[in-house]
């Protein structure tokens, strides 16, 4: 590291410290009321769900798209369909969410693998895309299957996560505080 950047550090340690803090509320608060939390995360789901949308309808217009348009369409109207009912009713949404985010999970696995066969001769490493998938569409079904335990169950994980994060935060921020530049 050079010494400038070592000094950058040293300097900014206070916002680790934040960005720790902020976590360890976020995770202690999740742990705390993991139901009102996920009406939080529903929204946030919403919205992500939106811009993902949009960006799909605009890629509809770019000819260099590798995926067929019917499939973009698809994935870009269940994704809108998403985010807009995950942002208008939040609420009624967290109660529900897994169920819409199964479906979309499950789309959204098909989407990846497909794109993934059609770009196979174009990248490198396209078999990641197709095996993130797969992942979403096993999530997508274990989600169908028990929608109020995979609520819970993702708050905690969720709260668990945040929480060291938190912590982690906060120790690196504090270590970069007390930090020495190398003599080169």
């Amino acid at each position: 590291m050079q010494a400038g950047t070592a000094e950058e550090v040293r300097r900014s340690w206070w916002v680790s410290v934040v960005f720790g803090l902020i976590g360890i509320a976020f995770g202690l608060l999740t742990l705390a009321k993991p139901f009102q939390a996920l009406v939080a995360m529903a929204w946030a789901f919403g919205i992500l769900a939106l811009a993902d949308g949009i960006a799909s309808l605009l890629a509809l217009f770019d000819k260099r798209v590798a995926i067929p348009k019917s499939w973009l369409l698809l994935y870009a109207v269940a994704s809108i369909a998403f985010g807009v009912i995950a942002v208008a009713n939040p609420k009624a949404t967290a109660g529900i969410l897994f169920l819409l985010l199964s479906f979309w999970l499950i789309v959204a696995g098909v989407f990846r693998i497909v794109f993934a066969i059609r770009v196979r001769k174009e990248i490198v490493g396209e078999w990641l895309i197709a095996l993130s998938g797969v992942l979403a569409i096993v999530l997508g079904v274990l989600f169908l299957r028990n929608p109020a335990i995979g609520l819970l169950t993702t708050a905690i994980w969720i709260g668990a996560g945040a929480l060291a994060y938190g912590v982690l935060q906060v120790f690196a921020g504090f270590r970069f505080r007390k930090h020495k530049p190398l003599e080169a």
